[in-house]
């Protein structure tokens, strides 16, 4: 279960203002990837706040409207034209910088994983499998992905026979068989190897 150990260390040392983050959908062959900054009140911190990933969807769902109403919350999608252009882990880079410029300026920002974006407005901290050690984090992480997860669901109803509101874009059987009997939407990454060589099939075939 994450804990507030972390951010207790930084608001020791006189940093107040902690802010998490933490992205969602960089696999997906469909849709945009997601990132989401936190700063929570730390009198106000919602019970049972932990990795995204292994809460029910129930769960998160509750936990969603718990950070959203006692939390500061900006979530920030970087759609497939965008990261077809610069490439997926530059695309989730600037999510999380735009997120995070949305919110007062933090002292200190914790970042989920082992690579900080390069153009931060505070001091950070990468901090691997941190959805699951900080509270700042995890939140971040479950309002990421409910967020995307609806989006997911809307766009299914446009485009049927993917599987979107079950499977998020990700490459699932249901996915290809949408693939194989819908081809290519323009909410896919053609950056993707699955959807280029797809692309480049039917493309040589003419």
């Amino acid at each position: 279960m994450a804990n507030y150990d972390l951010e207790t260390e930084l608001r020791i040392s006189g940093k107040e203002i902690i802010a998490g983050i933490d992205e969602v959908g960089r696999g997906p062959w469909a849709g945009p990837v997601t990132a989401c900054a936190v700063i929570l009140d730390p009198n106000n911190i919602p019970d049972g706040l932990n990795d995204s990933k292994v809460l029910t969807a129930k769960r998160r769902e509750q936990l969603f409207d718990l950070i959203m109403d006692s939390a500061q919350v900006s979530c920030v999608h970087v759609e497939v034209a965008e990261i077809d252009l610069i490439n997926i882990l530059q695309a989730t880079f600037r999510a999380m910088e735009r997120a995070v410029s949305h919110l007062p300026i933090p002292n200190h920002i914790l970042v989920d994983g082992n690579k900080l974006p390069p153009n931060l407005p505070s001091p950070a901290t990468a901090v691997v499998k941190g959805d699951a050690k900080s509270v700042s984090i995890a939140a971040a992480s479950i309002i990421a992905k409910v967020t995307r997860d609806r989006l997911m669901s809307d766009l299914s109803e446009a485009f049927p026979g993917y599987g979107w509101e079950k499977n998020a874009g990700y490459g699932t059987k249901m996915h290809q068989l949408g693939l194989l009997n819908h081809g290519v939407t323009p909410h896919h990454r053609r950056s993707f190897k699955p959807i280029h060589n797809i692309l480049y099939s039917a493309s040589s075939s003419k």
